[in-house]
Formats: structure tokens, sequence, C-alpha cells
């Protein structure tokens, strides 16, 4: 895997339900490294911190693999690095191959694999249409975010490395499946529960689901 491109935001204003709504979703690529830290990418705008920063969404990446099916399905608009609102665009990131809890040094930095992205209107409003929240969901590609254990700069062309491989874990896609899928997993819901890359709020919500 590879840094294609390192996106930030400028803070946008958009309406929602005739309130106005800012956000940073609308990245931009940079043509210098950004510095990833412990809670957030570095001038990058994140403006609800309930549902975006933080340990367990410091970064988020997206593969560049995927932009070519969302393409076809949204060819009029204005297309580049960043669509997604991910810090950074990967090539080759696969997310069945890429397990909760595992750890990559990425440039200067350490990084560890947490959690799908689980997408919101911000998303539908800048496709124009909020037919991609359920499309999102459905394709099960979500490219994922990360904890910064170590933090520093990276740029477009640094590799990722597998430092560490967390053995007794699910993929980010099968983790992706398990939060939107009526019927969930037994074994892939014990070991999302034990799993201590994954936020404790998550964890404690999908005990519900064990009875």
């Amino acid at each position: 895997m590879q840094i294609t491109s390192t996106n930030i935001a400028k803070p946008a204003t958009i309406i929602w339900n005739g309130k106005k709504v800012v956000t940073g979703i609308y990245k931009k690529p940079t043509t210098t490294p950004i510095y990833l830290g412990k809670d957030d990418v570095k001038h990058d705008e994140v403006t609800d911190r309930k549902y975006h920063g933080g340990e367990f969404k410091a970064c988020y990446l997206f593969s560049e693999n995927h932009y070519s099916y969302w393409k076809n399905l949204y060819p009029n608009l204005e297309w580049n690095w960043g669509m997604f609102g991910e810090n950074l665009t990967i090539s080759g990131l696969d997310e069945t191959q890429l397990f909760i809890g595992d750890i990559y040094k990425v440039g200067d930095a350490l990084v560890q694999i947490t959690q799908p992205r689980e997408p919101c209107f911000k998303l539908g409003i800048k496709f124009g249409s909020q037919n991609i929240l359920k499309q999102f969901i459905e394709h099960g590609y979500s490219g994922t975010y990360v904890r910064v254990l170590k933090e520093g700069f990276v740029k477009a062309g640094d590799i990722l490395e597998l430092v560490e491989q967390n053995r007794n874990s699910l993929s980010v896609y099968q983790f992706n499946s398990l939060l939107f899928s009526q019927e969930k997993n037994k074994n892939h819901l014990k070991l999302a529960i034990e799993n201590e890359s994954i936020p404790l709020k998550k964890r404690e919500w999908l005990i519900n689901f064990l009875d």
C-alpha cells in the first residue's frame, strides 16, 4: 500500500434541513506533507468532534482502487483525490485484508487500524444525492479510520509497512458488515467486543446483540 494523495480541508458551510452546517468533508490534495496528530490531522478542519476526530478517528484512509466504481455511478461530479473526505488516498488498500488492530508504519508516523467509516448526510450533500449513503454501506468498502500511536509527517509516495498484525481479529470489511447487518455474525461480534482497538462505547453497543 502506498499514499497516492494527502488531503486536508478548510471549513465549508452547507445547508441541511434549512440550517447552516460547517463541515470538513471538502478535502483537497496537498502539495506538502501533512502531520498526523493524536486526535486529528494538523490544519485539517474537524468540526463535529462527536463523530469525527479523536483517538480512534484521528485520520481517515480511503482506497484509490475504489474510485473507478464510484466514478461510474457519479460521472458528472468534479473528481479529485479526497472526494470521500479522506486524509490519505491509498493505492492498494483492501478492506478485506486490513484487520482491526493492525499497526502500520507510514512516513514518520505509526498508525493502528480502528474502524470503518459510517457515512452521514454530509457525504450525500457532496455527491448531490442521499442515495449514496445506502450505496456506500451496501458496497462494503468503507475505507478505515486509524489511531495515531506515533505522531509524524506523511507524504504522497510513502509506503504503509505492516509492523504488527492482530491475528485474533476481524477485517475492516467484516466489521463494516457487522455494524450494518440485521443478522449479526456471533463470532465476529465476540472478536469485536474483545478488541481494544475499537472504542469502548461501540463495543458496549455491540454487546447488546449477543443475546
